[in-house]
């Protein structure tokens, strides 16, 4: 198998690195780096639920995904300026909101809302790969502490979770795309799995061409081998957590 663009074995993920509580005032922070691509992932905690889950005994998690203008080569305008989110905006944050919450048992949160911020620093293609994989960190730290402060039970979390991008470009099945590979992709599909080996979600399409059942397996491998290195990574990164 030949190299890819930028050197890459087509089984090797870009330069990964976690930086925890990158900022101070959230109850847990992370800072993902994905190659290029920079995401900071914060969590919050409030004694409130939303008005359908008030009395039911019941937590809540919901996220938020945004980019910073400057995220791309061409500025973005902010979409607090044209009045409202865009699809594309709606689908990732609603992802990574689904993602996580299969992550923790939402029962034994009592009536606490989690809100988990992903907000994107720099784009060079997998931010929402990258911003369930940095916010599954910042909220495992958060669980420890809110843990630590009596607010909720040492059971809340289920699992961790990572997810990662696989496509086939130029005939060729990788992992972790770039923006030159995506925009360029046949296939493009993003995986989303638990440290149990189980799925939790999988987007796949075929933007310039069918993929047959043998590929859509080797992708499959190709993503559950990417996430097991991303989840060790987030293990390591949570290390003599405070």
């Amino acid at each position: 198998m030949g190299k890819r663009h930028d050197q890459r074995d087509p089984s090797q993920l870009r330069e990964v690195n976690f930086t925890l509580d990158y900022t101070e005032m959230a109850l847990a922070s992370c800072l993902i780096e994905v190659g290029k691509t920079k995401v900071i992932c914060s969590v919050s905690a409030d004694d409130r639920v939303p008005p359908w889950l008030r009395g039911k005994g019941s937590g809540w998690l919901t996220a938020e995904y945004s980019m910073l203008p400057s995220a791309t080569r061409e500025r973005t305008p902010r979409e607090a300026v044209r009045g409202k989110q865009g699809g594309r905006t709606v689908e990732i944050q609603r992802l990574i909101g689904r993602s996580l919450r299969s992550s923790i048992d939402l029962r034994r949160l009592g009536e606490m809302e989690l809100v988990v911020d992903c907000d994107v620093l720099q784009a060079d293609g997998g931010t929402r790969t990258a911003s369930i994989t940095g916010a599954s960190v910042a909220l495992r730290a958060a669980l420890v502490r809110l843990e630590k402060a009596g607010r909720i039970r040492s059971d809340t979390l289920i699992s961790s979770i990572g997810a990662v991008s696989v496509g086939i470009v130029d005939g060729q099945a990788v992992l972790d795309l770039d923006y030159h590979e995506d925009s360029a992709a046949e296939v493009d599909m993003n995986v989303v799995m638990n440290n149990q080996g189980e799925y939790v979600e999988i987007q796949g399409t075929a933007e310039g061409a069918t993929f047959s059942k043998s590929q859509l397996v080797d992708l499959l491998k190709l993503a559950e081998s990417g996430i097991r290195t991303l989840l060790s990574l987030g293990d390591m990164a949570l290390t003599g957590l405070a």
